[in-house]
């Protein structure tokens, strides 16, 4: 049977486009340059710039990859950015000074903590509606959603507390203290544990689902490096609990923790104060932030090495990732 060149060179640009469109994305915001970066996530290059609101910080992927969600913290919004053609296509209320938010497992409602009023916003995507705040500590900003979509962890800087929220109720169950200055919350795959960094602290506080109590606290302890430049901030979590990845803050390392053992393994450097991270969807690669230097840092996670650093904008933050 002839093949058809015409036929063939179709379906090949068909393909293309498919391939195009389902080709990794890298999206890294930039707090000072007000911009979104977009990373082709298989070449690692720097393929588009957006501009966006002032002071892009927290970011989210809509459950479909269709939109981003983005604080625009000094304009007190929440910006929706469109992934196919990169424009900003509409907003969402937040509250004063929104910083980090979490996307609810069914993607219908954003938990966002606002920094300047201590609440807890509660907004529905669909009707573009504030349909709770919640009082929480002083200056709240990680928040982390179980995966079972029951318990929302907000941590507040200056009470140094984790509050464990229930989602129905949306009242708060539990006041967790942990060590000065939280940062971030990321809960294992399973939900029983509740990873909280601790800044000003230079801790991980490790608290049991269950009975709501600190059961590990991990420090950290690099040569050479000033104790009071290990800042832990970001912490991601395998799947498979085998690693835990702390962005280190200004000491330039991300650690390297057994998710199981609570042992440090491994420091690696990255660039200028690392604040966020980001696995890709397979687990194969994690993306940090680093405000200082301007880049992005590739660590491979099977290898556990830096393979690669991007330059971005300015006082890159926040980092998503869409396959």
């Amino acid at each position: 049977m002839r093949s058809n060149p015409l036929a063939l060179a179709v379906l090949g640009s068909i393909l293309g486009l498919i391939g195009a469109a389902q080709a990794r994305e890298i999206y890294v915001t930039n707090e000072k340059g007000n911009s979104i970066t977009v990373i082709d996530g298989d070449r690692l290059a720097v393929v588009d710039t957006i501009p966006v609101g002032n002071r892009p910080r927290g970011i989210a992927l809509a459950k479909d990859g269709r939109h981003l969600y983005v604080c625009a913290s000094d304009d007190d919004t929440i910006q929706i950015i469109d992934t196919e053609t990169r424009k900003v296509v509409g907003t969402l209320p937040s509250g004063p000074d929104p910083e980090q938010m979490t996307l609810s497992p069914d993607g219908s409602l954003l938990y966002v903590a606002n920094e300047d009023d201590n609440m807890v916003t509660v907004v529905d995507i669909a009707s573009r509606q504030v349909v709770n705040e919640i009082p929480v500590g002083v200056e709240p900003e990680g928040m982390g959603v179980s995966h079972d979509g029951k318990w929302v962890v907000n941590t507040s800087e200056t009470t140094n507390m984790a509050h464990f929220i229930d989602t129905e109720t949306h009242e708060i169950t539990d006041n967790v203290l942990v060590d000065q200055r939280p940062r971030y919350a990321a809960w294992t795959a399973d939900d029983a544990e509740i990873w909280v960094s601790s800044e000003i602290g230079g801790t991980v506080s490790v608290i049991d689902n269950a009975s709501r109590k600190v059961t590990h606290k991990i420090s950290f302890e690099i040569r050479g490096v000033p104790s009071q430049a290990i800042q832990p901030v970001a912490i991601r979590i395998t799947r498979d609990r085998k690693w835990a990845f702390v962005a280190l803050g200004p000491s330039n390392r991300v650690a390297v923790i057994d998710a199981r053992t609570y042992k440090v393994e491994k420091y690696l450097l990255v660039g200028q104060r690392v604040w966020q991270l980001a696995f890709s969807p397979d687990e194969k690669f994690l993306y940090t932030t680093n405000g200082v230097s301007n880049d992005v840092s590739v660590i491979d996670v099977g290898r556990l090495e830096v393979v690669k650093s991007i330059p971005v904008g300015s006082f890159p933050w926040g980092v998503v990732v869409k396959d």
